[in-house]
């Protein structure tokens, strides 16, 4: 992934892991309000409702509990003190709202609603026909084309079903010591994550013996293994672990720049897509907790492998990202060069060759299926094709997203020897399981990254990540910095605070509360920009009241007043329509209405007697 302080899924944009993907919230000390005393406890006349909800999130179930007491519920309060208790109970069902998040961290609406709405998405309770085909219709639209199916796929999620009642779009943040870090080495970006590679100390005689720190608040890392993980806990780090095909700028375009192609192109009709990889990265492994070179370089048999297990629900078990790359119908190796030339661009009088042969210093003279053998000085390349069921120009930006890491085809296999639908938790150890990188009788760090960085070892304290030294070595994309280290700290309070002591150097995900006190601070330096990540309520769809009663979830929806808490966040949060917003403006918005709020729960009422 990715939500501020509230719970949920991918890219939850604070996981303040200074991630993107997706953090959760913390607690603000404005917010510790009582109870109030507007909701009477057991009133038979007022309907009764469970907010579930992260104790980090106390500011916003403090409003929204207020605005449903002043519509006629009475609110029972599900407040959890960490991601993992609110996850069991939302699991369990023990509740009827729950306050969640979302970052598109991929910059592409599909990506904003597939996982999360679509029937049998990876993070879905939502199972509706309608819902589905509008999803389905917009993935294979181009973008002048698709801003009418949001709008309507907006209409049903929202208005019509009331499947959701959003909140707000937050502010992207991260503050740091601006006398440690050069600026310009600290990007900002609208939905990817910071890359490691380009963080550098203003005293560059730093670079080999300190390292640049970090923070997080999640010491338990779902798994290292990038297709099993779409969360805050991990989303940085596998993005800096594993190389990708392609990356996104900072305002969300597609690039080449900085992945492991040296070019991409689009043929016509939208459904094939062409890259020529780079011949200058190895992957690295940890030996004795050092970085070593493993000598295997990463090619075209490793991005096969890595994007087909991708697309492939049944390839892991608990597999947290296959519905992103599901549009892939294959991948497969180029090997002769005259295809290339017999292609055109889509929309373009311009052959695939051509295309990826710009600003290379040698164009292409062979491709070559040996990886070994490939060299771009000689011209000698390895092209990979991948083809999708259908025209899915969106398919790029999944490819941009941490779970198309590449990993290494002979060292996972060569741990992932269990069977899949067999799979015990108790005696198999799958790659990238968290266990074999945390320090004790379980260490045994096997794993082989592709990106400019690995995670030697990690405790309940800290992680420690190394410099992978065979990455795009001798170019700008070189790690300038030997180590990172990430601490786990638990709330942005103290994060805030070990960041103004010194402790640590950048903090992703300052609150918007905490914005005077950075600026007031000469030695830090703030960075904010509208994010994709939005808030929202997020209604059960089992076994609850307001699982069989739109009426229901309709007086939730029209209680909630967005302007209560743009002004509690001092105008640092945006208004919010459902997860598409900060990507496609549609046009539509909710707006608060008592009346309506008062007639949907009567209606839900005289449909009980």
């Amino acid at each position: 992934m990715k939500k501020k302080g509230k719970l949920l899924i991918p890219a939850i944009l604070g996981v303040s892991l200074m991630l993107s993907g997706c953090t959760l919230t913390t607690k603000d000390e404005q917010a510790q309000s009582k109870p109030s005393s507007e909701q009477p406890a057991g009133d038979s006349s007022r309907a009764d409702i469970e907010l579930l909800a992260m104790s980090s999130g106390e500011a916003d179930v403090n409003i929204i509990r207020d605005q449903l007491t002043k519509n006629g519920f009475n609110v029972k309060l599900n407040l959890q003190p960490d991601y993992g208790s609110y996850k069991a109970q939302q699991d369990a069902g023990n509740y009827d709202i729950s306050l969640s998040s979302w970052t598109t961290v991929t910059g592409n609406p599909d990506y904003a609603v597939r996982s999360l709405f679509k029937t049998g998405g990876d993070y879905s309770i939502v199972a509706d026909k309608e819902i589905d085909e509008l999803i389905e219709k917009a993935s294979t639209q181009t973008q002048g084309e698709y801003k009418d199916t949001y709008k309507q796929l907006e209409q049903k999620l929202v208005f019509d079903k009331a499947y959701i009642a959003p909140l707000y779009i937050s502010v992207k943040s991260q503050a740091f010591n601006q006398e440690v870090l050069k600026k310009d080495s600290v990007r900002l970006s609208k939905s990817r994550s910071l890359p490691w590679e380009e963080l550098d100390f203003k005293d560059e005689g730093k670079r080999t013996k300190d390292p640049i720190i970090l923070q997080s608040t999640l010491p338990t890392l779902t798994s290292l293994d990038p297709i099993k993980g779409n969360d805050g806990s991990i989303n940085i780090i596998n993005t800096n672990m594993y190389v990708r095909l392609l990356n996104l700028t900072d305002d969300d375009k597609l690039t080449a720049e900085g992945s492991l192609s040296y070019n991409f192109a689009i043929a016509e009709g939208n459904t094939d897509y062409y890259f020529i990889l780079r011949d200058d990265i190895n992957f690295a492994q940890i030996k004795d907790k050092l970085a070593v070179n493993t000598g295997e370089r990463v090619g075209a048999d490793d991005v096969i492998f890595s994007l087909l297990r991708a697309k492939d629900k049944n390839s892991v078990p608990n597999h947290r990202t296959y519905t992103l790359h599901e549009h892939i119908k294959n991948v497969e190796l180029v090997t002769d060069p005259a295809v290339l030339e017999s292609i055109k661009q889509s929309g373009s009088s311009e052959t695939v060759k051509s295309g990826l042969e710009k600003g290379l210093g040698a164009k292409i003279s062979a491709l070559v299926s040996d990886k070994k053998q490939a060299n771009s000085k000689e011209g000698k390349y390895q092209v990979v094709k991948l083809t999708t069921t259908n025209p899915f120009p969106q398919v790029l930006n999944y490819l941009a997203h941490q779970s198309a890491g590449i990993v290494s085809k002979k060292q996972v296999e060569s741990i992932n020897t269990y069977d899949v639908a067999k799979f015990d938790v108790n005696k198999d150890t799958p790659y990238g399981d968290q266990n074999t990188v945390t320090e004790g009788a379980k260490y045994n760090n096997t794993l082989f990254t592709s990106g400019p960085y690995i995670l030697s070892y990690k405790n309940d304290y800290e992680a420690i990540f190394l410099k992978n030294p065979a990455y795009m070595a001798g170019t700008k994309h070189e790690p300038k910095v030997n180590n990172i280290k990430i601490r786990f700290i638990k709330d942005a309070d103290s994060s805030l605070s070990a960041l103004r002591s010194g402790e640590i150097h950048l903090f992703y995900g300052v609150l918007e509360t905490k914005f005077d006190i950075v600026k007031s601070d000469s030695k830090l330096s703030l960075q904010t920009m509208p994010s994709n990540a939005v808030s929202y309520l997020l209604f059960n769809t089992k076994n609850r009241e307001v699982a069989k009663s739109a009426d229901l979830r309709k007086a939730v929806l029209y209680s909630i007043n967005q302007d209560e808490f743009l002004a509690y966040y001092k105008n640092n949060k945006f208004k919010a329509v459902s997860t598409v917003s900060p990507i496609v403006q549609t046009g539509l918005e909710l707006k608060a209405d008592a009346g309506k709020a008062k007639e949907f729960l009567n209606a839900y009422k005289a449909g009980k007697k």
